[in-house]
């Protein structure tokens, strides 16, 4: 990849992935003298990653499969654009050796590694066998016949608890953890359909699951001239669904003797099979100090930020420069890392409900800044969180002199945030950084299992504090004035005239709260709730004032659609004025109507018609957002109605099954 065209023009890079990687690349990529290309799916003409390129190629439709995943697609693109080079960015497309090869067959530079090299490291199976045979510890596990009566023989041979993996995958997916037996053959079936879905395989290796392990990672940097060196560790032990949530360098479990020795089996593993650019070597660590290979990732890694801040160097720049044909800029001896850096992964999900991924519109985005704060996102004001991609909507990293003022300092971003729109997880980020075991640096990959067990029940919200209530009584109430009723100033009630309060409901999901409501001066309210006198005036459109003890605070929100999004202490509330609506009497049991949680593809039906069902059964497993969830019963009963099949593509709130009480 030359540094300028025969024209004298600057190199076009088409980046061939979305959100905030694609946008982070072109940050970068630009800096470097590249004009910058994105490509873009129907459902993502508005997004960020297109505005902050140097121009986008629509590529058309809205799954993956029509449009990031269609390799033909995107070498068009980079044809159309005039692109010299692709970068892939990491997942859809970015370990794939065919698209790799497809670049390089149309005279464009792939920015990565070889074929070859994705190839062989892109299949656990043959991973796992070239490793060991360059001298590199590997888990205890079997990779051959995919027959389920050889993988349970297997299995017992091995003991539980036992961790069944696709081949073929990474990030998670086709990942299930059997604890005995009997869960086996469900597991066995489950990761199964899922990596087949994914990854267009369904082969299977099974490895002796370490529960109590550390999950550390070696950044790999190896140029075309035979030089390949480390950048240090991440630990990435704290993950849900066997995907990371908090990634941090250097790990608090690794000192600089175990360092070198990670390192340099990292790097032999990279010299075996002659990679090129940056990659990932990753590994688990028991408490006895042993580590063991679990796979390379050929690709930049969704965590390299981190990498990034202790070491002060910009991977994305120095994979442009090994594309080039130039040298790695430093050796192993001048490596230096200083100080600490964590990063949280920001997802919209709901953590209480299985990390269920939600869709809906950015209605309000606002970074936090500050010392030592990096935050790499794709969203704003105004675009939508899709149901056709990963629900991750960016990442936010925190430096520090030390591990603690990092983490202080990621805590305060993260209370300076403002998001409003769909449910997210910065709640669950702020419980995490806080508990003592994470302050400890002692969290290993059972962190969550151990620490949040009531994550894997159905979970209610916690219920509203009374300052949450009264804002949105106030900004309710306000929002249901007519402007006839404020001209004749019947809004401007005298706050202390207690002839005047009435009743107020509001309704939060399935719950429904009652305040007294007193109308004050113009835009002010008096709200009395739980015992608690609390004073509210509105602004304008997006913040209140909220005065209770003689104390005062600013509260942004949001009205949509007739629906308050209030972000509050972590949470984000969505209220609706229920003052009319009949109060609700329902009893914990459902109604028996089991609908399509979002867009998405039935991947089972685990049920037939007048099937006699329990509470919490799974029915059917339904995939959307690169994830499968289980859709369970949510009362006793007989299966009524089936609507929708195995492969059967539905829509958010489609009827999916019916079940009659008995």
């Amino acid at each position: 990849m030359s540094e300028t065209t025969a024209s004298g023009e600057r190199p076009a890079l088409l980046i061939a992935n979305r959100g905030e990687i694609a946008v982070r690349i072109a940050h970068s990529a630009r800096a470097e003298g590249y004009r910058t290309i994105a490509i873009h799916s129907d459902a993502d003409r508005d997004a960020l990653h297109v505005q902050v390129a140097d121009s986008a190629v629509a590529i058309g439709g809205n799954t993956p499969a029509e449009s990031y995943l269609d390799i033909g697609k995107v070498i068009a693109a980079a044809h159309r654009s005039g692109a010299t080079a692709v970068h892939p960015g990491y997942g859809f497309l970015a370990e794939n050796a065919d698209f790799a090869r497809a670049c390089s067959d149309a005279g464009l530079q792939f920015v990565g590694p070889a074929a070859e090299a994705i190839e062989l490291m892109g299949n656990k199976r043959r991973a796992k066998d070239f490793v060991a045979a360059a001298g590199v510890p590997c888990i205890p596990g079997f990779q051959g016949s995919q027959d389920d009566d050889v993988l349970i023989e297997a299995a017992q041979q091995i003991g539980f608890p036992l961790m069944i993996k696709a081949a073929a995958g990474g990030g998670g997916r086709g990942m299930r953890l059997a604890h005995d037996s009997n869960e086996l053959p469900a597991q066995l079936r489950s990761a199964r359909s899922e990596a087949q879905s994914a990854f267009g395989s369904g082969e299977l290796i099974l490895e002796k699951a370490l529960i109590d392990a550390r999950h550390i990672e070696i950044q790999v940097f190896a140029d075309n001239l035979g030089n390949a060196i480390h950048l240090g560790e991440r630990d990435c032990s704290i993950q849900r669904r066997h995907q990371k949530i908090v990634e941090e360098s250097p790990s608090p479990a690794v000192d600089p003797a175990l360092r070198e020795r990670m390192g340099a089996a990292a790097v032999a593993a990279a010299r075996a099979c002659d990679y090129s650019g940056a990659g990932t070597v990753e590994f688990l660590l028991d408490g006895n100090g042993d580590f063991y290979f679990l796979e390379m990732n050929t690709r930049l890694q969704v965590e390299h930020p981190v990498t990034e801040m202790v070491t002060g160097l910009d991977l994305v720049a120095w994979q442009l420069a090994v594309a080039r044909g130039e040298p790695l800029p430093i050796t192993q001896e001048q490596v230096q890392q200083r100080g600490h850096a964590i990063e949280v992964r920001l997802y919209a999900e709901d953590p209480e409900q299985h990390f269920l991924p939600q869709t809906g519109e950015i209605l309000h985005w606002r970074a936090p800044q500050g010392d030592g704060i990096r935050i790499d996102h794709g969203i704003r004001a105004g675009c939508a969180v899709s149901p056709y991609y990963d629900p991750m909507l960016g990442k936010l990293i925190a430096w520090g002199d030390n591990r603690e003022q990092a983490r202080r300092r990621l805590c305060a971003a993260l209370e300076q945030l403002e998001l409003i729109g769909p449910k997210n997880n910065l709640p669950f980020l702020h419980q995490i950084l806080e508990h003592p075991l994470f302050c400890s640096g002692g969290a290993t990959t059972a962190f969550i299992e151990q620490v949040f067990p009531d994550l894997n029940r159905d979970n209610s919200a916690a219920p509203a504090d009374a300052e949450t209530l009264a804002t949105a009584a106030a900004l309710l109430h306000e929002a249901g004035l007519s402007a006839a009723d404020r001209r004749s100033g019947r809004a401007n009630w005298r706050s202390d005239d207690h002839r005047l309060p009435f009743n107020y409901r509001l309704q939060n999901g399935d719950e429904t709260y009652e305040c007294l409501l007193h109308c004050g001066g113009a835009h002010s309210y008096r709200i009395a709730v739980n015992e608690a006198a609390i004073d509210v005036e509105i602004i304008d459109s997006e913040a209140a004032l909220l005065r209770i003890d003689g104390a005062q605070q600013r509260q942004l929100y949001r009205l949509h659609n007739g629906t308050l999004h209030l972000p509050r202490n972590g949470y984000q509330w969505q209220f609706r004025n229920a003052t009319q609506a009949p109060a609700n009497r329902g009893s914990s049991a459902g109604n028996g109507r089991i609908t399509a949680p979002m867009d998405g593809c039935i991947v089972e039906v685990l049920v037939q018609p007048q099937q006699a069902v329990k509470h919490g059964e799974t029915l059917a497993v339904m995939e959307a957002m690169k994830m499968e969830h289980p859709l369970k019963a949510d009362r006793d009963g007989t299966i009524a109605t089936i609507a929708a099949g195995t492969g059967d593509q539905v829509r958010g709130g489609q009827l999916l099954v019916q079940i009659e009480a008995d």
